[in-house]
């Protein structure tokens, strides 16, 4: 089925006219608020939760501060890229691992403005949860016997940055309590609306969902 809709229209005396279900570039534009507040509604309940409040039946994760948020972020591909090549686990470190690319997932893979920046993104407390799992994923994999050696030099990158920077002593509101696995941290929704970076940011994506170009790509793409 092409996108938008094709409407026959037919006319006495005439073939069949096929005319095109036109939405103007507003109402799309009204739409796709609509469903964005929508959806911050429906996720709002999840948005206040915190982790060190949550479910504690998993594995527990320390928190980090802010400085190593810094230094993790540039080193989380390589952590989880490490991961991937164990070969023998055990559920804890699987455990560990899922909750490190689901959590990251759920933060929007780290793409919203300020993520790991600004304590004032609606982001950033779900950023500490998913760098959080991969530095307790880094820490787990550093006694796996079979899996040391391959981090090694990862670990002691990762040692000589926060000693160059102090990352340990910069901190943020985020930076106390802790992180289960049996609880995902989810972004903080309700605060989207007073973040210009992510204000500005989602109303660039709708414009761009809105666009009559975008329909024009979904519409001649392959079905």
């Amino acid at each position: 089925m092409r996108f938008p809709p094709r409407v026959d229209y037919p006319l006495p005396g005439a073939a069949n006219m096929r005319r095109p279900f036109l939405i103007s570039g507003v109402t799309q534009l009204l739409s796709c608020i609509l469903l964005l507040l929508a959806f911050l509604q429906a996720t709002d309940v999840l948005a206040h939760g915190r982790s060190s409040t949550g479910p504690v039946s998993g594995i527990s994760i320390p928190n980090l501060s802010h400085g190593e948020m810094a230094v993790l972020t540039t080193y989380r591909s390589d952590i989880m890229g490490v991961a991937d090549k164990v070969k023998r686990t055990d559920p804890s470190f699987r455990r560990l691992q899922n909750y490190a690319a689901i959590q990251y997932s759920y933060c929007f893979w780290g793409a919203a403005p300020g993520t790991i920046t600004d304590e004032a993104s609606p982001f950033n407390e779900c950023a500490h949860a998913y760098l959080a799992a991969a530095k307790a994923l880094l820490l787990y994999m550093r006694a796996m016997p079979n899996a040391a050696p391959a981090i090694a030099e990862l670990v002691s990158q990762i040692d000589t940055e926060m000693i160059r920077t102090g990352a340990a002593f910069i901190g943020c509101q985020y930076s106390g309590g802790s992180f289960n696995t049996a609880g995902v941290v989810t972004p903080h929704w309700e605060n989207v609306p007073a973040h210009m970076p992510t204000m500005a940011a989602t109303g660039g994506l709708l414009m761009i969902l809105a666009s009559p170009v975008f329909f024009r790509i979904v519409r001649r793409s392959p079905r």
